[in-house]
């Protein structure tokens, strides 16, 4: 499993647990107006929540056991029950809705916040992370951490100043019974503090069994057709069920631990302070006198005390699981897997487009190379192929030479300056590249060979479709230039994505080509076609071509072979085919597959 399943694996200490927490709580403070109302409200509705209680007390005590209460009496404390409650319950009304307004705000930026850090992660980090799994950290646990603020952060607020205003008025009513009262907090803390422990181990690996069934469930969609083709349909039921079923058995788990720990013993508790008040004033009855409104006040500001209690408790799960999807976004963040880091001299500037490689190794694990000391220039203009079998390091050129991966081992120096002392900005405006397998976006044909560029005017991009014949199969479409793409083109053929692949990067005019295997996926009729768009493209462009088929560079100014992670040999077709090395074996083995 990827790396980001490992950090996760782990059960989260009370101090990472806190860590995490404060984390999430920086969120809030850019919506203090937010805050404040929120606060404000909360008060209000607490102060009125508690005022009730207190006025009965004295209905009691005062009026109804003297019998000297008037109608007059009556009606105005009517009235004021009414208006209290009214208030209590507008109060509590806004009190809620901005809190989850904070709420949204906070998860709103943290998901920003992600995708951000997301994007700037280096290619390594996507090579060792399904993609299942980052979805679901900015899907499924982001979602988890708005109900902990929405529901959890509402009912601990209420808790605490409930808890706070509770203990005042029991110590108004009763000072030693208030005392007695305040032996519950260590009991209730007690309980709390041995579920969060427990919890965190159960809903870490729940979250976790959750971010495998995602990664599951993104690999199978991806690869049907595969799955399909190959019959494995029985075989890709039987893991997800697997995954399932170990995602099920660790919900039951929390289940249980729920059921016992949470509201069965909050009610005990509560129902043992209720026995202890009755008990105290009952004794305390045989001494002293003893009203029925106070009995019936402390008695009501105890649950009042165990109300939020209750809630909190039965959200303390609401709040493991935000605590460990929070923890899982953040580790995912703060990943130092970062994209190779400029050295920017912003003075830098490609004029001349020379490449130089000198002496490069490379590593993608740190202890297997898979360059070895590669050394080759391409001159100003020219052409250069690199050939080879599976593995023999040629992606990984192309990888280096578009800053993918970080290299320690040699340099590769444009215009003599080195890649690393290049803005990125420069390096992605004059570095034009074309994959084997294109990427095709959401949107619409012009978007896709525009791709939001800001300046780029419609005739530019109808020019760069025109340069490598892309505009004839475009001006069939229903819509032409404006015609809806659906997910990564896959109603336009392989060809048709490569030559829009192709003018998206004419658009944007680069002196240096890198074509990946550009025309591996491509048709015979289609190839044709491109090739003279390449012969175009090229001109005037230094060019460095990744070659599947080798009857596409034939024309290369140098082709060089690749064995391993070596040059092993160098040098024109004519000169390659001389040499009856590893380049004639391919092209030998090409031309009789091409005769069959």
């Amino acid at each position: 499993m990827a790396r980001l399943s490992n950090e996760t694996a782990k059960q989260l200490s009370a101090k990472e647990q806190l860590q995490v927490l404060l984390r999430l709580l920086r969120y809030t403070l850019p919506f203090k107006k937010l805050i404040a109302f929120a606060f404000i409200s909360l008060g209000i509705s607490i102060a009125a929540s508690m005022s009730i209680p207190y006025m009965v007390k004295i209905f009691i005590d005062d009026y109804l056991l003297n019998g000297t209460m008037t109608r007059q009496q009556v009606i105005w404390l009517f009235m004021g029950f009414i208006v209290i409650q009214m208030i209590g319950a507008i109060t509590t009304y806004l009190s809620v809705y901005y809190l989850q307004h904070l709420a949204l705000k906070v998860i709103q930026q943290l998901r920003i916040d992600a995708f951000h850090d997301i994007t700037r992660l280096g290619m390594a980090f996507f090579d060792e992370t399904p993609s299942g799994s980052i979805v679901s950290r900015l899907t499924n646990d982001t979602e988890a951490i708005i109900e902990m603020f929405t529901g959890v952060l509402t009912s601990f607020l209420q808790a605490f100043f409930m808890i706070i205003a509770s203990f005042i008025m029991m110590f108004i009513l009763d000072i030693r019974m208030a005392f007695f009262a305040m032996i519950f907090v260590p009991l209730i803390v007690g309980v709390l503090a041995l579920y969060r422990r427990l919890a965190s181990v159960y809903f870490n690996a729940t979250r976790q069994r959750l971010s495998d069934l995602n990664a599951k469930l993104a690999e199978s969609i991806e690869g049907m057709k595969i799955i399909q083709v190959f019959n494995q349909q029985q075989r890709l039921r039987r893991e997800f069920g697997k995954i399932n079923d170990e995602h099920y058995e660790q919900t039951i788990k929390t289940v249980r631990l729920d059921s016992l720990m949470l509201r069965p013993a909050m009610t005990m508790l509560s129902t043992f302070a209720t026995v202890m008040i009755l008990a105290y004033f009952g004794i305390l009855s045989f001494s002293e006198t003893v009203t029925a409104g106070v009995i019936y006040a402390f008695i009501q500001y105890m649950q009042r005390f165990f109300e939020p209690v209750n809630q909190v408790s039965q959200n303390l799960n609401i709040f493991q699981q935000a605590i460990v999807s929070a923890s899982r976004v953040f580790n995912m963040m703060d990943n130092e897997t970062a994209a190779p880091r400029q050295q920017a001299d912003q003075t830098a500037t490609i004029q001349q487009g020379r490449i130089e490689f000198k002496n490069v190794s490379f590593s993608y694990d740190g202890k297997n190379d898979v360059l070895h000391d590669i050394s080759f220039t391409v001159e100003p203009g020219q052409t250069v192929a690199l050939v080879g079998h599976t593995g023999s390091g040629k992606s990984t050129i192309a990888n280096l030479f578009m800053r993918f991966y970080e290299f320690e081992r040699g340099d590769i120096f444009i215009d003599g300056v080195s890649i690393k002392q290049y803005s990125h900005q420069i390096l992605k405006q004059n570095i034009g590249l074309v994959l084997q397998d294109p990427f095709i976006f959401y949107g619409t044909v012009a978007s896709n060979i525009r791709l939001y560029h800001p300046t780029m005017t419609f005739e530019q991009v109808e020019a760069a479709a025109k340069f490598v014949h892309a505009h004839d199969f475009i001006m069939h479409l229903p819509d032409g230039y404006e015609h809806e793409v659906i997910e990564q083109g896959r109603a336009f053929s392989s060809g048709q994505r490569q030559l829009i692949a192709f003018a998206r990067t004419m658009a944007m005019d680069p002196k240096i080509l890198l074509l990946d295997e550009a025309t591996a996926n491509i048709d015979s009729e289609t190839e044709e076609a491109i090739q003279q768009s390449l012969t175009k493209m090229r001109h005037g462009r230094t060019t460095l071509a990744i070659a599947h088929r080798l009857s596409t560079i034939q024309d290369a100014d140098q082709i060089l072979v690749l064995n391993k992670g070596v040059i092993t040999e160098r040098g024109t077709h004519d000169e390659l085919l001389a040499q009856r090395g590893i380049y004639y074996n391919l092209y030998q083995l090409q031309l009789r597959g091409e005769l069959m």
